[in-house]
């Protein structure tokens, strides 16, 4: 199984117990202009937050009643562990969970190691300083969403 497809069983799957966790059964098919008037769109947000930060994050989306599922991940430049975070709500609620998220995942600067070659079996190592921290985000619509 390739990645794309590993991934879009894990969506499947975590977008499923998300929107049974909300209480939701269905919302109205591909979100038209109309239906985010009205507000009945859904969307899933995911958000990928270093793993220094998750516990905040998730403290203060569950304490703003959003339902979120967690996902141990890693990646980046430092191959680092994240946490990605799953959150289904409606469209008039997206906002205020990226605000959330961007008030407890900042950004700082961490020293790493790096090690340079001056030659034939010559190295030496220095420190180098590197941002890490903050969040990445995306939002996506919800064609249909089922309560089993």
């Amino acid at each position: 199984m390739d990645f794309d497809a590993a991934c879009a069983i894990i969506c499947a799957v975590q977008t499923e117990k998300l929107f049974a966790a909300a209480g939701r059964r269905q919302p109205p098919a591909p979100c038209a202009a109309a239906d985010q008037l009205e507000g009945d769109c859904m969307k899933l947000i995911f958000a990928i937050v270093s793993n220094d930060d998750s516990s905040r994050v998730s403290k203060e989306l569950t304490k703003n009643k959003y339902s979120v599922t967690k996902l141990a991940t890693t990646g980046g430049f430092l191959m680092a562990g994240n946490t990605t975070f799953l959150i289904g709500t409606d469209d008039d609620r997206v906002d205020d969970v990226i605000r959330i998220i961007g008030m407890h995942s900042k950004k700082r600067t961490q020293m790493v190691p790096s090690s340079a070659s001056y030659g034939v079996g010559m190295y030496t190592s220095f420190p180098v300083e590197v941002q890490v921290g903050g969040a990445t985000i995306f939002v996506t619509n919800i064609e249909r969403f089922e309560k089993l």
